[in-house]
């Protein structure tokens, strides 16, 4: 028999889920398991949301759609970008996506060509690199500042002759850091100096704490080069509805949209009635889900601090992402292994020596797990 696909072969699987099934496979049998490695909220989708969906079920709006979603939603998500993230979008720059990462890919596939090479800013989400990898271009990584993870003038040097696109994700996950005006200037000067696309990702842009989410497209000269993505999973707890959405200049989002058309069609389309009631509905809930994130980082980043742990700055997400000695994978192992609490390595972010901990669990699994830890 023939081998399989040597560039699928080259790629790994995802950390998070890695160690997400391992925990769940430990529950399965009994072990009291504190998963704190997965990057999904644990409030259930509001009310009025899934009423919206049943509503369209019921109405039959089970058949197919565009293939950049209905029309009531992309119009609602270009009203929306226009009124609360400082550029003027139009309903035909508007895809909408099964969930975020898909828009991701998109993109990656939009714009990129095999001699292309990729920046990312590490930490950095993991599927970032393999979704560029899948479009066929080459990655280069480039580190924040440990201490503030914001952009500084050494991320010129990582500017190379074959270097495309920069990926930026604010508010981070893995880290959290929220990027400053700054360092979103920086990036914007560098690439307007250098013609390079970005991929801004600002899945996180709701749940930002005491800080100032910007849009890098609202910069001036980057809604031409920017593809914004975002969606509903972490704002609204929709992660399992898969609804994602990308604004993009017209000529990138026709290209996304012909990857669409030929991968997925279109997303499901009485899940997208949903999803407009998430915009067009009262916004309260995000921001009871947002001060219930907040009360609990303000618990787990001192309690962490506490026992002796270097955090990076948690001013977006719902992530503690904390520094430990030695192997992080091996840490990752123990804490699983010895205490049961599940968390993500760093390595899996491009950052050696750091774990990922999401705090989107009760208050008590926290408090358990903070004492767990202490027992290390």
């Amino acid at each position: 028999m023939r081998g399989l696909s040597e560039k699928i072969a080259a790629i790994a699987p995802s950390a998070t889920i890695e160690i997400s099934n391992a925990a769940k496979r430990m529950a399965q049998e009994g072990i009291d398991v504190i998963s704190l490695s997965i990057g999904e909220p644990d409030f259930d989708t509001p009310e009025h949301i899934t009423d919206a969906c049943i509503d369209a079920l019921h109405r039959g709006e089970t058949h197919y759609a565009p293939s950049t979603g209905i029309p009531l939603l992309t119009s609602a998500i270009a009203e929306k970008i226009t009124r609360e993230n400082g550029f003027s979008a139009g309903q035909d720059e508007v895809i909408v996506t099964c969930g975020a990462k898909n828009a991701i890919y998109e993109a990656m596939e939009a714009v990129l060509n095999p001699a292309d090479e990729v920046l990312l800013l590490d930490p950095a989400w993991v599927s970032y690199e393999p979704c560029a990898r899948l479009a066929g271009a080459s990655v280069r990584h480039h580190a924040l500042s440990a201490e503030t993870f914001q952009v500084d003038d050494s991320l010129l040097s990582a500017i190379g002759p074959r270097t495309k696109m920069i990926v930026v994700n604010s508010p981070s996950n893995p880290s959290g850091a929220v990027l400053d005006r700054d360092s979103l200037r920086l990036i914007a000067d560098i690439c307007t100096d250098h013609d390079l696309y970005v991929v801004s990702d600002e899945i996180y842009e709701k749940l930002v704490y005491a800080k100032e989410h910007v849009s890098l497209a609202s910069l001036d000269g980057m809604a031409e080069r920017t593809i914004t993505v975002n969606g509903f999973s972490k704002a609204y707890a929709m992660t399992g509805w898969r609804i994602g959405y990308a604004i993009a200049p017209r000529p990138i989002l026709r290209q996304m949209e012909k990857v669409q058309q030929h991968t997925i069609s279109h997303p499901t389309t009485f899940a997208m009635f949903g999803a407009l009631a998430a915009l067009e509905g009262p916004q309260d809930c995000v921001e009871t889900m947002r001060r219930e994130f907040e009360r609990r980082r303000d618990y787990i980043i001192p309690a962490l601090r506490d026992l002796g742990y270097v955090t990076a700055p948690a001013d977006g997400a719902f992530y503690a992402y904390v520094q430990v000695d030695g192997d992080d994978m091996a840490v990752a192992r123990s804490w699983l292994r010895d205490i049961h609490v599940a968390v993500t390595p760093g390595t899996a972010f491009g950052t050696p020596g750091w774990l990922r901990l999401s705090y989107a669990t009760s208050m008590e699994n926290l408090k358990e797990a903070v004492e767990r830890i202490a027992r290390i």
